[in-house]
């Protein structure tokens, strides 16, 4: 009987640290939890809005992504805007990538709340950074609450390797639950 227990015992701790190392490597290698802090990103994401973010994903324009701040000890979520070699100009709250007009869909601009009838504001990446192209190695983001989020138009570039994952997934509030666009 006694030999049986420790069996069964010694069955159950052996499960319990498998469970804990695969779940350990698949938040460090893959995919990882994260909540959402401020009104940077809105209407996309809420505050408090918890995600998923992959880390394996291979990063493209418009994803959203998180990554370590370059300004601050903490991670922002934001929209990447501009890839390495990238020209990014923004004019009369239209959004340029390479000299070609780009629709923002994401992007809920009430006219009413902008400064000077400007939601984003006009800049060049030469303005910005003093840069005519997005260098190689460094990604250009903005939030898509423009008039509120701290982004590229006020740290520069963010670096490729700061990228902690892409959002993928929605998992609270419940009704908004799902994967992200």
């Amino acid at each position: 009987m006694k030999k049986s227990m420790k069996k069964e015992v010694l069955s159950w701790m052996i499960s319990v640290v498998v469970a804990l190392t695969v779940a350990f490597l698949c938040r460090t290698f893959l995919f990882s939890p994260s909540t959402v802090h401020g009104e940077s990103m809105s209407p996309t994401f809420q505050d408090t809005d918890r995600i998923i973010i992959s880390k394996i994903s291979k990063i493209q324009r418009f994803d959203l992504v998180v990554f370590q701040a370059p300004d601050a000890n903490e991670r922002y979520i934001k929209r990447i805007i501009g890839l390495p070699g990238d020209r990014v100009e923004m004019k009369d709250d239209v959004l340029y990538i390479n000299g070609k007009v780009i629709e923002e869909p994401y992007l809920e601009i009430n006219k009413d709340n902008t400064i000077f009838n400007h939601y984003t504001g006009d800049f060049t990446l030469a303005e910005l950074t003093g840069e005519e192209k997005v260098p190689q190695g460094k990604l250009f983001v903005l939030g898509d609450n423009r008039l509120v989020s701290k982004d590229s138009r006020y740290f520069g570039f963010i670096s490729e390797e700061s990228v902690i994952g892409e959002v993928k997934f929605r998992i609270y509030p419940i009704k908004s639950m799902g994967v992200t666009k």
